[in-house]
């Protein structure tokens, strides 16, 4: 019991020793991650559809249904 009151005890004071980011900067990191992602998943997107595209008329050639 004296071990968690202990750790709790240092929790609360690593956590004051906590910089936290301004709202601007956070916002702004917020947008970059969310950009990204978007940029990701539209490569993905056009990748699926180029490999489906790709497989559908391989499949068609060699006469596979």
């Amino acid at each position: 019991m004296v071990n968690m009151k202990k750790f709790f005890n240092e929790v609360k004071s690593e956590s004051k020793k906590t910089t936290w980011p301004s709202q601007e900067k956070l916002l702004s990191a917020t947008g970059i991650v969310l950009l990204i992602l978007g940029v990701t998943g539209l490569y993905f997107w056009f990748l699926d559809m180029g490999f489906s595209t790709f497989t559908r008329w391989l499949l068609a050639v060699l006469g596979v249904k």
